[in-house]
C-alpha cells in the first residue's frame, strides 16, 4: 500500500495509538467482552472513562475548578447559538475573522444585539483585525481563535476587559492556553483531540450561576441550558442524555498521547518546528506564495498558499504531483482555492518533511 500524508483540515490526523487502541475497545470494552459502541454509558468502566477525560483535559490546560468541562454533541455549530441563548442579556460583541466567526455572529443577532467590533472580511480574512475597542457595555466578546479556511490565528490569550468567549475548535491543544482569562471555549473535537462527534465547552461556574437572569426566551430548553449538562456535585460526570461514547473515547486515547509526549508545552514545540518548516518553503519556493497578508497572523495550525504569479496555470499539475506522491487533503478550501495543509498535532514531522520535499521537486521539474 502507497504511503499516505494526511494534511486534512477535518476530520483531522489521529496518532496511531489512538486508533488502535479505540479499535480494541470497539472489540472488548474494559474486559468487559462487550464492545465501546455497544457499552451501557452507565456501566463503572465508562463512567471512570468520562472522569478520567474530563480530568486530562485538567492536568493538560490547568484548568481550574472553578471551570466545568462538558462534552456535548452537535459540533461547534451548535455552540453558535448556545452561546448567546446562554449569555446575551443586552448585547454582544463578536470579532469576524472568518467564515466561522461570521456564521456564529449571524447566530447571536437571533438573541440581541450583536456589534461587530472589528473584521477582515474587506481583505478575504488575510490578516487579524488590530487596534479596534472592545466595548465594555457588551455581555461577552467572542473571538475565534484560529480559522481554518484562511490560515489566520490569535496565538495569544488576550487581556478582556468584558468575558471573553472563544471558539478553539482547530487549535486547542496546540499550545499553552491561560484558561482563567476565557469566561467559556468551546470546539469540535475534530481537529486536535478527536473525531467529529464530540463538543468540548469549558465555561466558568459562576457564569452557570447567571444564565437564569436573562430577558430572552427565559426558561432555557433543557438541551440548550449549560447548567443541564452540569457535573453532579458528587461525582467528576455528567451524563443527562447518552453521550458520544466513541468520540469521546477517542478523546481519551488522544489526550493520553498528548499527556505521554510532555503535554502542551512539549506538543507547542513540536507544531512550531512543523509550520516553520513548511512556511520556510512557501517562502523560499518560486513556484509557490503565502495568502496570510501579515506573517505575525500566520496560523501554526492550518497553511494556505497558491501558485506564485506567473504559475496560475501550473496548479493543477501541481496537485496532480503531489497526489501521486501520497499527499492528501491539500486542497484549498473551496471559497479560496490554492492549497493548504492543517499541521495538526497528530500529523508527524515526516509529514511535513515529505510536503516540503515535494514542492522542491516540483520546483525542480517546472523551474
Amino acid at each position: 500500500m502507497k504511503q499516505a500524508f494526511n494534511f486534512n483540515a477535518g476530520p483531522c490526523v489521529l496518532p496511531k495509538e489512538a486508533v488502535e487502541s479505540t479499535i480494541a475497545a470497539i472489540r472488548d470494552f474494559d474486559n468487559t467482552g462487550i464492545g465501546l459502541m455497544e457499552i451501557s454509558h452507565r456501566t463503572p468502566g465508562w463512567e471512570r472513562t468520562m472522569a478520567e477525560t474530563r480530568q486530562l483535559w485538567r492536568e493538560l490546560l490547568n484548568i481550574p475548578a472553578e471551570y466545568e468541562i462538558l462534552f456535548l454533541g452537535g459540533g461547534a455549530s451548535t455552540q453558535f447559538f448556545t452561546v448567546p441563548a446562554n449569555l446575551l442579556k443586552t448585547k454582544a460583541a463578536y470579532l469576524q475573522t472568518g467564515v466561522w466567526a461570521k456564521k456564529a455572529a449571524k447566530e447571536a443577532k437571533l438573541f440581541g444585539k450583536t456589534e461587530i467590533v472589528a473584521s477582515s472580511e474587506d481583505k478575504t480574512y488575510t490578516y487579524i483585525p488590530k487596534g479596534y475597542t472592545i466595548p465594555t457595555d457588551a455581555d461577552y466578546f467572542h473571538i475565534t481563535t484560529n480559522n481554518t479556511i484562511y490560515g489566520t490565528e490569535i496565538k495569544y490569550d488576550m487581556d478582556c476587559p468584558i468575558m471573553l468567549v472563544a471558539d478553539m475548535s482547530s487549535d486547542i491543544m496546540s499550545r499553552p492556553v491561560d484558561v482563567t482569562k476565557y469566561g467559556l471555549i468551546y470546539g469540535g473535537a475534530q481537529k486536535n483531540v478527536g473525531p467529529a462527534g464530540v463538543t468540548f465547552v469549558i465555561v466558568r461556574k459562576d457564569i452557570l450561576g447567571n444564565i437564569g437572569d436573562r430577558a430572552y426566551m427565559n426558561p432555557l430548553p433543557t438541551m440548550v441550558d449549560y447548567r443541564t449538562h452540569a457535573a453532579e456535585e458528587d461525582k467528576n460526570i455528567s451524563m443527562f442524555n447518552t453521550p458520544p461514547v466513541l468520540p469521546i473515547f477517542v478523546m481519551h486515547e488522544t489526550l493520553t498521547w498528548v499527556k505521554n509526549l510532555g503535554g502542551v508545552e512539549a506538543m507547542n514545540k513540536i507544531n512550531q518546528k512543523k509550520s516553520a518548516m513548511l512556511y520556510e518553503e512557501i517562502d523560499r519556493n518560486s513556484m509557490f506564495r503565502g495568502t496570510v497578508e501579515c506573517k505575525e497572523d500566520r496560523s501554526i495550525m492550518n497553511h494556505c498558499w497558491v501558485m506564485a504569479e506567473g504559475r496560475e496555470d501550473l496548479q493543477d499539475a501541481f496537485m496532480a504531483f503531489a497526489k501521486e506522491r501520497g499527499m492528501v487533503g491539500i486542497k484549498g478550501h473551496r471559497s479560496v482555492g490554492g492549497f493548504r495543509a492543517s499541521l495538526y498535532n497528530a500529523c508527524p514531522v515526516e509529514a511535513v518533511e515529505a510536503l516540503v520535499q515535494c514542492m522542491q521537486d516540483f520546483e525542480k521539474a517546472h523551474k
